[in-house]
């Protein structure tokens, strides 16, 4: 049985994580309605797609739509994006105030080229002075409401530049509650295997919790990687691609228990559905089925779904065009076993090299430069 987490804030505000299974954030998928979903069945903790320090601190209407949370959510959670440490802070101050943010998760691991190349994302912990002050900030604003704060990072910007660890201990000295690594360098983006030995090696390096992100595709894949590293959770983003009921078999792996059962194609034909509902019911049907498309492609991957029903379901514009055409799938389909282990969403193959700003690798020290471009366009990692 793998215990519960505790997130705490310096102050003592604490948030409690059980199972510890984090629904990691995605841009474009984790909203309201993915995220209830997947607390259906079983996550512990489910963040909010990303959104900019800026975006919160100019109010900008895009960013607070993207605030919603339904009235199940008991814990809030949301990851901020920034790189100037006054303006993190003013944005997580709104967050907790305003919005009722139970915790705050911070993301410096984007490899995203049109945002590394500016300084941002998953290149900025390499200036480890940046880093310290927009922990700092951050976790010192977040804590007067009682939130923990936790950060996402990656193992450095190439094999030659490993970061982790220092992001550890400025982490942990900063006051946050946990860490989480991404197992994968910038570089290799989501190519490749994760390495997951350094997050052994992170575990052992720092006092705060770790948890465990990278080629998490089944329930077992978690618990090898808590029990090659010793790691206190686990975050899960591409993994879950469709697969909503993942949260489930994680759960009862977690809870020792033996239960597993592979959904048949009807199984998964009425988690579409209840999935259409939920965003019909936060976006009407019309933008809801439109969200929704997306989706379909991982939901049936694998399955015997024939060409024309499958661009029909790509193509869904309102829930009953959406119950016509699930009708017409066989219910009783079992789930393909040749899905079952393989990596889903992006992949792609490494970078020949990471875009960064002239001169980025001189120094490990930032000071007073302008890298405010960096959080345009900022998407998650």
């Amino acid at each position: 049985m793998v215990e519960a987490l505790r997130l705490v804030a310096p102050g003592g505000g604490a948030v409690e994580v059980g199972p510890p299974v984090v629904l990691a954030p995605m841009a474009g998928i984790t909203n309201a309605a993915y995220r209830q979903l997947c607390r259906e069945q079983g996550a512990g903790l489910y963040v909010c797609e990303m959104i900019t320090s800026r975006g919160v601190v100019e109010r900008i209407p895009k960013t607070f739509d993207m605030l919603r949370f339904d009235p199940g959510e008991t814990v809030r959670s949301v990851q901020l994006y920034g790189v100037d440490p006054d303006v993190m802070a003013r944005a997580t101050e709104i967050l907790c105030a305003e919005f009722g943010v139970n915790h705050v998760d911070l993301n410096f691991g984007c490899p995203v080229p049109k945002v590394t190349r500016r300084g941002g994302g998953g290149v900025l912990p390499w200036k480890r002075d940046r880093l310290a002050a927009i922990l700092r900030a951050t976790v010192s604003a977040a804590d007067g409401y009682g939130v923990p704060v936790t950060m996402k990072t990656r193992l450095g910007i190439d094999a030659d530049h490993l970061t982790y660890l220092d992001a550890g201990r400025i982490a942990q000295d900063a006051g946050c509650a946990a860490i989480a690594l991404h197992a994968r360098t910038v570089q290799q983006a989501y190519s490749g295997v994760a390495a997951w030995e350094t997050i052994a090696t992170l575990v052992d390096a720092v006092d705060i919790p770790v948890l465990g992100n990278g080629d998490i595709w089944e329930a077992s894949d978690a618990l090898a990687m808590i029990e090659a590293t010793g790691c206190a959770g686990v975050v899960v983003g591409r993994g879950c691609l469709g697969r909503p009921w993942l949260f489930r078999d994680l759960a009862d792996a977690f809870a020792g228990r033996e239960r597993r059962t592979l959904p048949t194609l009807g199984e998964v034909a009425a988690m579409v559905h209840r999935h259409a509902e939920l965003l019909a019911g936060i976006h009407g049907e019309k933008h809801g089925l439109t969200d929704l498309r997306k989706h379909m492609a991982w939901y049936f991957k694998g399955f015997p779904v024939g060409g024309d029903l499958r661009r029909a379901l790509a193509m869904v514009s309102s829930l009953a065009e959406l119950d016509a055409l699930l009708d017409q799938l066989d219910a009783e389909v079992e789930y393909p076993s040749g899905e079952l282990g393989a990596p889903r969403g992006r992949q792609g193959t490494p970078r020949d090299k990471v875009i960064m700003p002239y001169g980025w690798l001189d120094s490990m020290e930032l000071g007073d430069a302008d890298i405010a471009d960096a959080e345009s366009d900022a998407s998650g990692g």
